[in-house]
Formats: structure tokens, sequence, C-alpha cells
């Protein structure tokens, strides 16, 4: 029933950084795996093939651009699937004063008419797909009526997959992280969405932190994307595949990649302490979680040796190793 349904990782600045995709593939390898959101201007003015790098195992991955001018998104949405990034993403759906200020984000919802501009752009200039992720509506502009126009818009444009945020932003007012909190979720709408939009690829984002409601939104959308839980606790994306009748990697096969993973990083120079922030959740909901993150975080260095024996002490003492 869920054969072509699909689970997928939410873009989190500073958060989904290519080491933290490797971790979610180990436990889940057919979840799509979202980069942060990366500017056009600081791919275009800065140091390109480090903020595109990926590592091969991480398949498929996709690229989440913030950006508003048509141009400048075509140039990246080229070079993203150029790096080897298998979708291509716009962001329209940050609240931050920040993104704000340069015209990026939910402020564009405002906008659709030139959102259809910049996917037609993207399109036009990439072969792989390219997708919008959006908000139920900004500000005043909180109907059902407004964000249907808006992907009617997109969708004319030729984008063939929506990923909503089931709140709106408020764009004054309010924090990033009030807004992923304060405004109420209104599920009912996305699930409307795609019933009037039948051939559009509908995914839904929004204070989704179990199973059950993974399963539950899956009977009404195409798709469920996971934000703060699966980075706080990666181990979810692996007890999802239950969802799908697979067999879920255990947390010792999980670990064991992670552990090899990490000592390419370690043989790269890649400071150890930086990387494994990354997998303090990997372990969450066992015995002797705590320790293995007190063991861990806020450390000026790591050794690979250090890292191995308290993930083992935890597996131990679960009788897991």
């Amino acid at each position: 029933m869920l054969q072509n349904k699909r689970l997928s990782t939410a873009p989190m600045i500073d958060w989904t950084l290519p080491e933290y995709l490797y971790l979610a593939r180990l436990c889940n390898p057919e979840a799509y795996v979202y980069s942060e959101m990366i500017s056009t201007s600081a791919i275009l003015n800065g140091d390109t093939a480090r903020l595109l790098r990926l590592y091969e195992r991480t398949h498929p991955v996709v690229l989440q651009l913030g950006g508003s001018d048509p141009k400048a998104l075509a140039t990246c949405a080229r070079l993203g699937a150029a790096a080897g990034f298998d979708e291509i993403n716009l962001n329209v759906g940050c609240p931050s004063d920040r993104v704000q200020h340069y015209e990026i984000g939910a402020c564009l919802m405002a906008y659709p008419k030139r959102v259809g501009q910049m996917v037609a752009a993207m399109q036009a200039a990439v072969d792989v797909p390219v997708t919008v992720k959006h908000r139920i509506g900004i500000d005043e502009f909180d109907s059902y009526a407004f964000m249907c126009d808006f992907v009617g818009e997109v969708a004319a444009a030729g984008c063939r997959h929506v990923i909503v945020h089931a709140r709106i932003a408020w764009l004054q007012g309010l924090s990033p992280k009030q807004n992923r909190e304060i405004p109420p979720l209104r599920y009912a709408e996305v699930y409307r969405l795609k019933r009037e939009f039948p051939d559009l690829l509908v995914e839904i984002n929004g204070g989704i932190t179990t199973l059950d409601a993974i399963s539950e939104h899956l009977q009404h959308v195409d798709g469920v994307m996971i934000g703060r839980e699966a980075y706080h606790n990666p181990y979810i994306l692996a007890q999802a595949m239950t969802l799908w009748g697979k067999t879920p990697p255990t947390r010792a096969q999980v670990f064991n990649g992670w552990l090899e993973f990490l000592a390419d990083c370690e043989r790269r120079d890649m400071p150890l302490n930086l990387v494994v922030r990354h997998g303090l959740g990997l372990f969450q909901g066992l015995a002797g979680a705590r320790k293995w993150r007190q063991a861990l975080s806020g450390q000026k260095s790591l050794t690979l040796s250090q890292i191995q024996a308290a993930g083992e002490a935890v597996l131990r003492q679960n009788d897991l190793l």
C-alpha cells in the first residue's frame, strides 16, 4: 500500500550537513535526504565545491536552494545537478528575518507568479526534478484558497512535487523557532491539496515525530518529511522501514557503519568532535544514551577509540552488541 510513498528528512541550516546525511543514509537506504538550505549568493560567490560536496553513499540526496533571482537559481541548480544531487528544491518556507532581507524563503509566497518564473528557469536548466517546499500561508494570506492558488501557479510552471509545512509563517513578530511551534498545524488542508491536485506529488511536513503519525499521514498524501525528530533521533528513519514491510538495520549495524565513516574522516584530518555531533542522538531512547551524549559533546578533541568505547557501552547495556 505504501510502495510508492516517500519518506524524507527536512533541510535544516547548520544541521543537515553531509556528515549527518551519511548517518541518515546508514539508518535508511531509501529515504530522501536534504541538504541544508544554501543561498545562491553563497554558491556563486563562495567556496562552491565545499558547499556542494557529497558523500557517494548518501543518494538519493536533494539540494535545497534559497534565492529569488531566476537566472542565479538556474545557474545554481545546474551546478547542483553537476555535483551529483538527485533533485533540486526551492525554499519558499523559511520565515527568518535574515533570509527575508534577501527575498528568500516564505516571503516569496506573496509572489506566486515570480516563484513560477523561478521554477521554470530552474527546470529549463537541469534534467533532475525541481521541487518546492512552502508553508500553507503567510501572515494575513492564510486561507486555503491562497495556498491553492500558489500551488496552482508553481504547478503550471512545471513543478510536479511540493513539500508543505502545515503551518502558516508569521513573518513579523515570531522567531523561526516560534514559527515552528506557535501557528497551529493544519494537516487537513494539506490532505485537501492532494485531493484537489491528484497528479501532483504532495509531501507533508511539520510536527511529525512518531511512526504512527507517519503511517497516518501516508494514508492521505504521497510522502512525509521529518525535521528535528530525524536529527535528534535518527534511528526513527530505520524504524520507519517497517511501515514499508522492510527489515531495518540494527543499531549495532548503523553504529559500525558510522565508525567506518568516522575512521575515513579521521584519515582525512577532519576533527571527529565536529563530525560526531551529528550522531549524538543515535541511541535516543536506550539506556545509557545520556552517558553517550555526555562522553562526546563539548569535547575539544575526540579519538575513534573513545567514540567506539562509548557506543559499544550503550549497545552492551541494552544487549544489542
